[in-house]
């Protein structure tokens, strides 16, 4: 014989199973800002009306996505000539302020920040 769930064990069951989804943007060979923008919004849901500029960058990624979401950008020492110090500099200062700010959100800027430590 079945068993049968009353409706409301049911929602209560599922509201605690409920996680948030971690969302990842994984920065590779970026030729432009404009690289690291169209990356940043298909992958951790930077909204729509975003200015596409490092103020605009700043603010929706303090305020406007939700958690938790990591970035990883590994090779951005090979990106920085084609981006220039201004945006290379801009883009670095904006990932490491918002992963001090937020305790929801992870930057990986260096290879041994990715690895697991070993015990």
């Amino acid at each position: 014989m079945p068993v049968k769930h009353n409706p409301r064990q049911l929602k209560k069951k599922q509201k605690k199973d409920v996680r948030p989804h971690l969302r990842v943007c994984e920065l590779k060979n970026i030729q432009s800002v404009d690289d690291v923008y169209d990356r940043l919004l298909e992958t951790i849901c930077l909204p729509k009306y975003f200015g596409r500029n490092l103020d605009a960058l700043y603010n929706s990624l303090g305020t406007d996505v939700p958690g938790p979401f990591k970035i990883i950008w590994l090779d951005h020492a090979t990106s920085a000539d084609k981006l220039g110090e201004l945006y290379y500099e801009g883009l670095i200062d904006i990932f490491r302020a918002i992963a001090q700010e937020r305790a929801d959100a992870q930057i990986v800027l260096d290879e041994s920040e990715n690895t697991p430590a070993k015990a």
